[in-house]
């Protein structure tokens, strides 16, 4: 029973990474979630302020629905261009640690990461056990085991790194879409690395829209974090937590 059990555990450098990287990712979401409620508004394109419309408005901090100004003034004499005004109220801001912890785990977690997809690579992890065959991938075979899962009919996770196909599915679409993505779009908010790289503004639509993204790829990995939890949880959360942990 014990052999069986240890079959099914995970690779050390898979455990050590995976923990690095879930404290990394659970820092970033809160870091990333106290920068976003200095200025709940997104938008669409290179430019985004209080003073013009946003594609989204987040009620998540004091400053939603407080856009009050004192007298608007126009930067350009005798032009309708862009103005500038004062707010008439203290607005809620802690950028100054959030956005230092931000960038400062956002790099553990680009090279751990890579670390990750290099030993991954090498070592045959990801082909035998992320990445979904070409014959599973179809709607039929993806629809039953999401049917099968939801009635509670799937088989049992084994505790280890055998994966359904809707795992690895889920895990494929995080490590190489999702993760990529967000690294990338972050990248391209940093004034610096788009001076360097300004490609990244043109992929991505400017510094607003990569900041809308940013922000949908954040949302889209919470729901993962979320339902891997309960996952987790629901197959056996003693016999999961052991194969990702001790291994043994």
């Amino acid at each position: 029973m014990v052999g069986d059990t240890r079959e099914q555990a995970h690779a050390l450098w898979v455990r050590v990474t995976h923990w690095i990287l879930a404290v990394s990712v659970l820092t970033l979401m809160v870091s990333g979630f106290v920068i976003l409620m200095a200025h709940p508004r997104l938008y669409w394109g290179m430019a985004g302020n209080d003073l013009m419309p946003a594609l989204l408005e987040l009620p998540i901090s004091p400053d939603y629905a407080k856009v009050d100004w004192a007298d608007r003034v126009p930067i350009f004499d005798n032009s309708p261009g862009p103005v500038s005004a004062s707010r008439t109220y203290e607005a809620f801001n802690q950028n100054g640690w959030g956005r230092s912890l931000h960038f400062l785990v956002a790099w553990l977690l680009v090279i751990v990461g890579a670390i990750y997809l290099l030993s991954g690579t090498l070592g045959g992890h990801l082909r035998s056990h992320i990445w979904p065959g070409l014959r599973q991938l179809t709607p039929m075979s993806l629809w039953r085991d999401l049917v099968g899962r939801m009635k509670g009919s799937a088989p049992a996770a084994p505790g280890g790194r055998h994966y359904g196909l809707l795992q690895k599915f889920t895990y494929s679409a995080v490590v190489f879409v999702l993760a990529p993505l967000q690294v990338l779009t972050g990248l391209t908010m940093s004034p610096r690395v788009s001076a360097a790289f300004p490609f990244l503004l043109q992929v991505f639509g400017g510094f607003q829209s990569a900041r809308t993204i940013h922000f949908a790829v954040f949302v889209l990995l919470l729901l993962f974090v979320i339902v891997h939890v309960l996952m987790v949880i629901k197959s056996g959360f003693r016999r999961q937590l052991r194969a990702m942990t001790i291994g043994d």
